[in-house]
């Protein structure tokens, strides 16, 4: 058997990679080793730029019921009085969604098997446990056994994506290694199902104390969690019995009865920073948790992985099709493995910031806290909405002292036909651009199987274009800005053919001519 892309583990991870290679046209075969979803919920947050993906796999709508936008984020002492409190956009920020949303991860897994069902270009075999990956001359050989019935079967791919978690197989296939960053606390996960409202604020809570630091948050109609810190000598079995955990969150439970809480799950969690050495080895990538581990303080663990998905399965399709040279997947390591490590020490300095410092920290932080929102610019970098910017690569022009827009997500702005950018563009190359194109750069961009996005005046993308000092910029399928540019030539030059209507045009195809509705130009799906 021989495959495009075998993938390696069927969480959100890898199923979103699958989804993604599928909408490029690229079969995969997942291989999981369990038959179904693990049913204990564990990562609960997206930020809107996830969100902004979630609708790029066509399952907008399902995600929206099972998700509810929160308000922000407070920080309370330990007597649970509002030190600070930060507001994030529940209509619709930047990227067109709310800049949090809370869901229960059975639920997304769910969802996210069920249009792995729906794709034709997507098998998912559960009950196959990888036990060995290996180079081949021209991919690599995937070995797993059948759990139902012992057989002994291997698999031929032309690449690999090890979407197998922190212990992944994958990993320790191609040699990489995780590295420390420096950071472990121990904490009790409480999740918990209550129908009475419990009247707090829809946001996530940050109880920032020294000796007891905890985190709530609201995930669903029913579903609440609660994270507390571990003290020396403590470990969540020392909470299983007396009535413990209902001491710990009475302060939000209040007055409802006990028999009406119906804990879920107790467990006791490592908070971990760890990033691994080497994210590629020949045919064979490192995805999601097999690459990176991140403390859970700004809800970026799950993303994290979505954008490595969201990173290399354009860059693959584009290989795989003849219109990208292979060397092109260097830049997969090369901007995520930053990102990710900005990402880390923003997780690390916010939970520090929040747990340590003993009672000095506590003094500091109710003298320092409340007065944050007074800082020019802070309140808006809190909750922008959007990651740091990838890092210089092939794909990415970013000048070397930084500043333009290279290396960020274009905005999911609303064009001027009243559809969002997103919606517009799809999964391929466009350039947005102040300028009037000529005939030939129009033609240009349509053969590459691109699209043509005008800014016009008054619109967020041309605020956006002269806020970066730019007139123009070519966008890649991922969203991500390739190169910025006063003047529209080169951007058109940078473009290569990519897409359906650039594979159409090279075989002969007719070609749409003029604008489409609106402001784009180019290829429709």
């Amino acid at each position: 058997m021989n495959v495009p892309v075998v993938i390696v583990g069927a969480g959100p991870t890898g199923l979103t990679a699958a989804l993604l290679l599928a909408r490029y046209g690229v079969e995969s075969l997942v291989l999981e080793r369990w038959d179904g979803i693990y049913p204990q919920p564990r990562a609960v947050h997206l930020d809107g730029e996830i969100r902004r993906l979630v609708a790029r796999l066509g399952i907008e709508d399902e995600f929206d019921a099972i998700s509810r936008p929160a308000l922000g984020l407070r920080l309370l002492d330990r007597d649970l009085r509002v030190l600070a409190e930060f507001h994030r956009d529940t209509a619709g920020g930047r990227n067109g969604y709310p800049d949090a949303n809370m869901f229960d991860q059975p639920e997304l897994e769910a969802i996210l098997r069920a249009a792995v069902r729906r794709s034709t270009g997507v098998t998912l075999r559960g009950d196959a446990e990888v036990t060995a990956v290996t180079q081949e001359s021209r991919g690599a050989r995937v070995h797993f056994t059948d759990r139902t019935t012992g057989a002994k079967e291997s698999v031929d791919a032309r690449y690999v994506l090890g979407c197998d978690g922190a212990n992944s197989l994958v990993r320790a296939s191609i040699g990489a290694e995780m590295r420390e960053l420096d950071f472990e606390q121990r904490w009790l996960v409480v999740d918990v199902a209550i129908t009475a409202e419990l009247g707090a604020w829809e946001g996530v809570h940050q109880v920032c104390d020294p000796v007891r630091a905890a985190t709530y948050m609201r995930i669903g109609t029913t579903r609440y969690r609660w994270e507390f810190r571990l003290r020396p000598g403590e470990a969540a079995a020392d909470y299983d019995e007396n009535g413990r955990i209902h001491e710990l969150i009475h302060p939000w439970t209040g007055d409802v009865p006990v028999e009406d809480i119906q804990l879920l799950r107790v467990a006791e969690y490592t908070f971990r920073a760890q990033l691994a050495d080497r994210w590629r080895a020949g045919r064979v990538f490192l995805l999601g948790d097999a690459a990176h581990l991140t403390p859970p303080f700004i809800g970026q663990g799950m993303g994290a992985g979505l954008r490595d998905a969201a990173n290399l399965t354009w860059k693959l399709a584009g290989v795989l099709a003849g219109d990208l040279p292979e060397h092109v997947l260097d830049s997969y390591q090369i901007e995520r493995k930053p990102h990710v490590r900005n990402m880390i020490r923003m997780a690390k300095l916010t939970g520090v910031a929040m747990t340590e410092g003993g009672e000095l920290g506590a003094l500091l932080r109710r003298l320092l806290a409340p007065r944050l929102r007074r800082l020019p610019g802070f309140h808006a970098l809190v909750t922008s909405g959007e990651t740091p910017p990838l890092h210089r690569s092939e794909l990415v022009a970013r000048p070397r002292l930084g500043g333009g827009r290279a290396g960020r997500l274009v905005p999911n702005a609303i064009l001027e036909d009243g559809r969002r950018y997103d919606d517009v563009v799809g999964d391929r190359y466009a350039i947005v651009t102040t300028i009037q194109p000529t005939c030939a750069e129009q033609t240009r961009i349509r053969e590459r199987g691109g699209v043509l996005v005008t800014a016009g005046r008054g619109s967020e993308l041309r605020r956006w274009l002269r806020r970066g000092g730019a007139r123009a910029a070519l966008v890649r399928p991922d969203g991500t800005v390739q190169r910025c540019a006063r003047e529209l030539p080169g951007l058109c030059a940078a473009m290569p053919r990519f897409g359906p209507r650039a594979h159409e045009d090279r075989a002969g195809g007719s070609s749409p001519s003029g604008p489409a509705s609106g402001s784009a130009v180019g290829w429709k799906p």
